[in-house]
């Protein structure tokens, strides 16, 4: 049995700073390591997720046939209709990425560097370093007229719709 002389604060063991800092590093490394297994499990998945196709549904092809000239901004491209079929090309000049216009004889300029291109999209003048991108047209199977961003034909690709 312990005596009033025991029992008084002084002969109590006090808690001691290294007693809080022991406790203190001990729940620092296991927060450490619970974050770290959070990180390391995440790993696997993918933060961000590849591209869906760029291939964009347009309407029917009857839309744009008979129009010579039909400009499709948030597409960032025009559908051009002429005696051999449809065909697209890309408003994105090859230099820089700028939206080009399309002026009143039929050319196109860049309004960032003064790239200028013919009715057909050559360079006439740079920077650019080639004229603009012809892209590929296509139908669907629910026969709407398909442009494909990604798969650049040549000048002389029309589709016949």
């Amino acid at each position: 049995m312990k005596t009033d002389l025991e029992k008084s604060p002084r002969f109590q063991q006090t808690q001691q700073r290294r007693d809080f800092l022991g406790i203190a590093a001990t729940w620092s490394a296991i927060a450490t390591v619970c974050v770290a297994l959070m990180g390391a499990l995440r790993l696997p998945i993918p933060w961000a997720f590849p591209e869906s196709s760029r291939r964009v549904k347009l309407g029917s092809p009857s839309l744009f046939q008979g129009i010579a000239i039909t400009p499709l901004p948030e597409e960032r491209l025009w559908i051009f209709s002429d005696s051999q079929g449809l065909y697209a090309m890309s408003a994105i000049c090859t230099h820089l990425g700028c939206v080009v216009a399309r002026q009143e004889n039929g050319s196109f300029f860049c309004p960032c560097h003064g790239s200028r291109f013919d009715a057909q999209g050559k360079v006439v003048k740079g920077p650019a370093p080639k004229g603009l991108i012809h892209l590929s047209l296509t139908l669907s199977t629910d026969g709407q007229l398909v442009v494909d961003h990604d798969k650049e034909v040549g000048s002389d690709v029309r589709l016949q719709a």
